[in-house]
């Protein structure tokens, strides 16, 4: 699938060779919208100026073999630029192969952009979702997407919540082997989920959170789908976390300086003492936050680019709380809390 060459400055390219859209994921229901992006992981470390010996064909040949890879799943389009964005996007910078499941289509969101409501993008809401989802699958860095095809689910009680072809609707094991079939077929080192989502229980978050839950014991065991492809073992699983220390953080730093903040609501309605208590891991990501909130914005129909995401001075963020946090639902070989990198222990190539 990837035109892969070494160039002279060591920069490794991965080039798409299929159209983009529709392409065929080889899993059956599931498209595939194909990125185009160039990485930088460890040159060869005897390249000449002029040409590569075997000894280093053979390097970029093993490489792309063992390439780490970071595999990420999420309800709807926009989900992967709000959840996990800037942490994707630095291992992404690292050479690391990231691969995004999207479960639906977003049908059922609002447009919450003023510029973008009217009857044009309202009768085609899916299909501008799914460029923006593109769009910001290519600016945070990710090399494939893979749409499994569902309707967005809506809310409870909802008409589209009713829908037969929602998220919520299909059968689970039909989800789930999907989802197994990619991960055997792509075999990650790391998998991106969610946790319970106590303040956002959104059907197909809630969903989303089951099959997470789920995925590393049934790729592994031979006896879940036998033919969904050769078993694999997910060696580590994380959760991406709303992470109100950092809100705070940011919060009471707004607050002394301009005495007001943006995210007094949700300080007030989420309360430490309800937060679960669970193994966090938290991702230094200073240099990729911009990307992040870049990929947020190509999500147009959603966001308003002079709302609530935006009003942080990215600056101000970066040098308050350049970090974003997830919950460690699995590890082998175990990791300790705190500032890590998400590959410690997996794989070197990862975290150069």
């Amino acid at each position: 699938r990837l035109g892969v060459s070494w160039t002279r400055s060591g920069v490794y390219s991965s080039a798409v060779t299929k159209a983009n859209a529709g392409a065929d994921s080889g899993v059956a229901g599931v498209l595939s919208l194909r990125i185009v992006r160039k990485v930088k992981p460890r040159p060869p470390s005897t390249a000449t100026d002029n040409h590569l010996d075997v000894r280093d064909t053979a390097r970029c040949l093993a490489y792309c073999v063992a390439m780490p890879t970071l595999m990420a799943i999420h309800a709807h389009p926009d989900d992967e630029s709000s959840k996990g964005a800037a942490t994707v996007a630095r291992y992404a910078d690292a050479g690391v192969r990231c691969l995004l499941i999207t479960a639906t289509g977003g049908e059922a969101g609002d447009i919450l952009n003023p510029a973008m409501d009217n009857d044009e993008v309202r009768s085609n809401l899916a299909e501008y979702r799914r460029k923006e989802l593109e769009e910001a699958a290519r600016i945070i860095g990710y090399d494939d997407v893979f749409m499994l095809g569902y309707r967005d689910s809506g809310m409870v009680d909802s008409p589209d919540n009713a829908n037969p072809a929602a998220f919520v609707n299909a059968e689970y094991d039909e989800v789930l082997e999907k989802v197994v079939t990619l991960v055997r077929k792509h075999r990650p080192d790391v998998f991106l989920g969610y946790d319970a989502h106590e303040f956002y229980p959104h059907p197909d978050h809630l969903r989303v959170h089951a099959i997470t839950i789920d995925i590393v014991a049934a790729a592994a065991d031979p006896k879940w789908f036998p033919d969904a492809g050769e078993p694999w073992k997910i060696s580590r699983l994380v959760a991406s976390l709303f992470s109100r220390r950092g809100m705070l953080a940011i919060h009471e730093v707004l607050l002394e300086r301009d005495g007001t903040s943006p995210f007094t609501e949700w300080i007030d309605r989420i309360r430490e003492e309800d937060l679960p208590d669970v193994r966090t891991l938290t991702v230094e990501v200073s240099a990729t936050m911009q990307r992040a909130r870049d990929a947020l914005r190509a999500h147009a129909t959603q966001v308003d680019p002079d709302g609530f995401w935006f009003q942080v001075p990215i600056e101000l963020a970066k040098e308050v709380y350049p970090y974003e946090d997830f919950q460690i639902l699995l590890s082998n070989p175990p990791m300790k809390e705190g500032i890590a990198d998400l590959f410690a222990g997996l794989t070197g190539a990862a975290s150069e």
